[in-house]
């Protein structure tokens, strides 16, 4: 393969040319550069350009495995950075023009992972105000596009690194989810990701000045937005390596035991009084029966209320941001924002006082109704969202928009309340009046065991195929953004 279309490779291809000596690193991050230079200035995903700095720790990289240093497992992949949270010497601004000068004083535990891991960071991507919508839009940096069209928001809040790592700019984006906002771009891009559970991969900022809510500590966690399922085996050992600024960090490996036997997975279409789309709806046929054939014990079998446990989570969770954060959103959001989280409000009524202590307390009966069907059922295979994904701005449309946005997103925001790994995957392209634009279907899995949800990924990717093909034909015939 040329050198210019290193871009094209997987983090798992290209780790085999670059730890083997066949591609340098500055090669592999060169390619990827110059494709972000060709594609990003249409699509505004990757906000801060970090090419120049990118370079030169590349050729570090490459002059320390000439002296014979074992090169890392992530050696000469290039990544993007959301830009939410802290790169040392970067602006951590959140989409906010309030802290676009707040400066990181140091790097992030999964920063320092991932760069630990040989991994080296080409560009900070765009994230919507607060990071707190499903999709990418700021006064600050401005709209993000989704690479396969104008007709679909490319999700949020990890919007512009979903549109980045599909586009080809990095085999690997980091993101984060308190409610959605790793699965909700997979979903609308195409790419493949894993929410982990809570406890998997340290969390923290060194530039914040004051700690998280409760809930949010407890429902948002960080992770990675990949085009290729094998590609979160890969890279995910890596980000969940411990580190001590996070105390509730749990050092596991990131495998665990083979089971015994095929693997039950619990299969529901039930969207909770919510439509299903037939393209929806033949996504998850595809799936089911992708898991039949690769040997999984697939069965049509209900888990536990989502719909309720999610509602309840999501207004305990806007308890907790009207009490703690709607005063900086009234105080530095623009217009927009302060609107759209109003209807939040209204969408999902906060729980307070002591009915908020209560909901917070009742998050152990959801669990463990799940933790005991997950006993027999490891895996469940559901929908994410019930209709194909959303235009851009949708959330702007008041009550009827964020209620399509989020109101109908309950197996989303439900796996954050509950802690629980989930897992999104295209399973089909649909051909829609608009134009195409992919489908994924949701996987969650039992505590501890992401691996069990990628692997599941990966059997349905195999009979699907990896999305960035189609998308960037699409891209060279001149029909993306």
């Amino acid at each position: 393969m040329a050198n210019e279309d290193l871009w094209r490779l997987s983090a798992t291809e290209l780790t085999t040319l670059t730890r083997g000596g066949d591609v340098s690193a500055e090669g592999a991050i060169q390619a990827s550069i110059n494709r972000m230079n060709a594609v990003n200035p249409a699509l505004n995903a990757v906000v801060e350009d970090l090419s120049s700095e990118a370079l030169e720790r590349a050729q570090r990289l490459d002059k320390a495995r000439a002296q014979g240093q074992e090169p890392g497992p992530l050696h000469g992949v290039p990544v993007t950075i959301k830009i939410n949270i802290d790169q040392k010497g970067h602006a951590t601004s959140n989409g906010v023009a309030a802290l676009k000068d707040l400066i990181a004083p140091a790097d992030a535990p999964v920063v320092e992972n991932l760069q630990r891991a040989g991994a080296v960071v080409i560009g900070r991507t765009n994230t919507p105000e607060f990071s707190f919508r499903a999709d990418t839009d700021n006064p600050l940096h401005g709209r993000t596009h989704n690479p396969w069209g104008r007709h679909i928001s490319p999700g949020g809040s990890s919007g512009g690194a979903g549109a980045a790592v599909m586009a080809g700019i990095g085999a690997l984006a980091h993101g984060n989810d308190i409610g959605g906002s790793l699965r909700f771009p997979a979903a609308a891009n195409g790419a493949v990701t894993v929410k982990p559970g809570l406890g998997r991969v340290p969390a923290w900022n060194p530039s914040q000045t004051a700690e998280r809510g409760l809930l949010a500590q407890l429902m948002s966690v960080q992770g990675l937005i990949t085009r290729s399922a094998e590609d979160l085996h890969l890279s995910m050992p890596s980000l969940i390596a411990p580190d001590p600024r996070d105390p509730f960090h749990v050092p596991m490996p990131w495998r665990g035991a083979a089971p015994e036997g095929p693997i039950r997975v619990a299969f529901t279409k039930n969207t909770h009084g919510y439509d299903l789309h037939p393209e929806v709806e033949a996504a998850l046929d595809f799936a089911r029966d992708a898991l039949r054939d690769a040997g999984y014990q697939v069965e049509a079998i209900e888990p536990p209320n989502v719909f309720d446990a999610g509602r309840t989570g999501y207004r305990a969770l806007m308890g907790e941001i009207y009490a703690l954060m709607k005063h900086d959103v009234d105080a530095a959001g623009s217009q927009t924002v302060r609107d759209i989280f109003s209807v939040y409000f209204q969408e999902f009524p906060p729980f307070a006082d002591d009915e908020l202590l209560q909901m917070m307390a009742k998050r152990t009966h959801y669990a463990r109704q799940w933790s005991l069907f997950m006993e027999d059922y490891p895996l469940v295979l559901s929908p994410f969202l019930p209709q194909p994904f959303f235009k851009p701005d949708r959330d702007t449309e008041g009550a009827a928009g964020v209620h399509e946005v989020l109101g109908c997103a309950v197996y989303s925001y439900a796996m954050n309340f509950l802690g629980l790994p989930a897992a999104s995957v295209p399973a089909r392209l649909a051909e829609l009046p608009k134009g195409p634009q992919p489908v994924n279907v949701q996987i969650a899995a039992r505590r501890w065991r992401e691996d069990l949800a990628v692997d599941a990924c990966a059997a349905i990717e195999a009979r699907a195929g990896r999305m960035c093909l189609p998308l960037w034909q699409k891209m060279s015939a001149g029909g993306s953004v």
